[in-house]
């Protein structure tokens, strides 16, 4: 075998999942004994103080006025460089060609990728203070890595679209009416999609959900699978409330060798690509579609010659249903396809600790491709709302051509030319809607429409409906894609009243 020395290596992983209630439980608590884990996965001693490089990924609550440097000291470690990363779930996934291309350009040998969350501990509480920031009150705060920007503007966030739950199952519908399917067509056919989730979950003794759900547990809404945002049920959304940790431990080949690292524990990153799509959701001129992801795929596949056929395992960023589907059609996947999607069991099974899902995928990956060494895996991190995507591709040999790191500019500029669409700021008069759905509170009661409409002009609004019960029932049951209505505006929030 016959390799660059410089050539980017992962040589260790380690998981955490803590179910067992421990009020003393805390984030760096966890990554750090991940972390611990991940340097005996070597196989050998003494590796966590050959680090030269720490990235602690974004930690929700509480917020650290320096995260990477506490991980680092409870580690005991001293390494010359610490970072932190924004909220996004594509972020374990970034960072693995972050330090893969610093690797091959010979800048440094070893670095420590980490992240986990102690939210269920938090919630037990009901200490969770959700935030996502950085925390700079008693400084500076942490070097930061990846892109920061806020994640929806003023007139989404007026009417409602603040969070994922909120988001995703916009997606969804505009999703359903691509397929053509009626709302209990649909809904049966995301509980199927997500039963094989859960069936690789049921497998994973990592997952935070390991019973048993039929495609009829997971889609029938009852008094323990409440609506939450229509057409999604409980069991269709991530697991936040999750204590779970994972890390990677990833060095150059030489520095591997050098350490007398068993070359069969070596998994070799063979190529990344990272792109956003349009960055506000409102401005995208597709609902169903993620262009960006599609170009990352294709470029991916033509730096390495694989095509999607010759991969053994995937793990598609599974927060919502939509996003599994949309990174799916964007793959050239057929829904038949029989691989799993998921190597964990995915977020709604395995669990989704903030911004560390894709660490815990890479690893599980790891664990694949060391078990069947002509193996190849792709694994996919969404950020946002399906705003940031980050791919990577995995096998056990050295790339043929050497790591490859798609030219993210190039990407994006592709991104960039396509078509968007203008929103009206104030709108008024006829039109109909283009995705919606109905937020639910925890008693399963309807609380707040939301539309994304066009008007007759083909500019689209962001709309609120009224508060009628009736009226937002029959949208959780019924059809309402494009339905017709009259949309105006108060200055502030716009309202639009579907007809009949």
């Amino acid at each position: 075998m016959t390799f660059d020395s410089n050539t980017p290596v992962l040589v260790g992983a380690g998981q955490i999942t803590a179910r067992e209630p421990d009020d003393q439980r805390t984030p760096i608590g966890l990554i750090a004994e991940a972390a611990r884990a991940a340097a005996a996965d070597c196989g050998i001693d003494g590796v966590l103080r050959h680090i030269q490089s720490l990235t602690c990924l974004n930690i929700l609550a509480p917020a650290y006025p320096d995260a990477p440097a506490s991980l680092a000291q409870t580690l005991g470690i001293g390494p010359g460089e610490c970072f932190y990363t924004p909220v996004g779930g594509n972020m374990g996934q970034w960072l693995v060609g972050y330090y893969a291309d610093r690797i091959a350009a010979g800048q440094l040998d070893c670095a420590l990728i980490g992240g986990g969350e102690a939210l269920a501990t938090q919630m037990r509480g009901k200490g969770a203070g959700l935030s996502g920031v950085i925390d700079t009150k008693a400084g500076e705060g942490p070097r930061l890595l990846g892109d920061d920007r806020e994640p929806t503007n003023a007139a989404e966030q007026r009417h409602g679209l603040n969070l994922p739950v909120q988001i995703y199952p916009l997606f969804e519908q505009a999703l359903r009416g691509q397929y053509g399917r009626d709302p209990v067509a649909h809904r049966q056919a995301l509980g199927k999609l997500y039963a094989g989730f859960n069936a690789v979950a049921m497998n994973n003794p990592k997952a935070w959900r390991r019973e048993p759900l039929s495609a009829a547990d997971i889609a029938e809404r009852t008094p323990e699978n409440r609506m939450v945002g229509a057409p999604y049920t409980k069991r269709m959304n991530a697991i936040i409330a999750v204590d779970q940790a994972a890390a990677l431990v990833m060095m150059s080949a030489a520095k591997a060798r050098a350490l007398g690292i068993d070359p069969r524990r070596w998994v070799y990153p063979l190529a990344a690509a990272d792109a956003s799509d349009r960055w506000f959701v409102s401005e995208r001129a597709e609902l169903s579609r993620s262009p960006a992801i599609a170009a990352c795929a294709r470029r991916l596949f033509e730096a390495t010659g694989l095509a999607v056929d010759d991969i053994d395992y995937l793990d598609l960023y599974s927060c919502f249903p939509s996003a599994v589907q949309m990174a799916r059609n964007a793959l050239g996947i057929a829904e038949d396809d029989p691989r799993p999607l998921t190597v964990t069991g995915g977020l709604a099974y395995h669990g989704g600790p903030g911004s560390n899902y894709c660490t815990h995928a890479i690893a599980e990956t790891m664990a694949r491709i060391r078990a069947e060494p002509d193996a190849h895996a792709l694994v996919s991190g969404v950020g946002w709302y399906m705003s940031k995507h980050s791919l990577g591709l995995y096998g056990s040999r050295p790339p043929a051509g050497g790591w490859r790191r798609v030219d993210a500019a190039a990407v994006q500029a592709e991104i960039d030319a396509g078509p968007g669409v203008e929103v009206a700021a104030q709108p008024e008069g006829a039109g109909r809607i283009e995705s919606y759905t109905v937020m639910h509170d925890r008693d399963d009661r309807p609380a707040q429409g939301i539309v994304l409409g066009r008007l007759d002009d083909g500019r689209r609004f962001i709309a609120n409906t009224p508060a009628d019960p009736d009226l937002l029932n029959a949208m959780t049951d019924d059809e309402f894609l494009n339905r017709a209505g009259h949309v105006r505006s108060d200055g502030q929030r716009n309202l639009f009243t579907p007809r009949g």
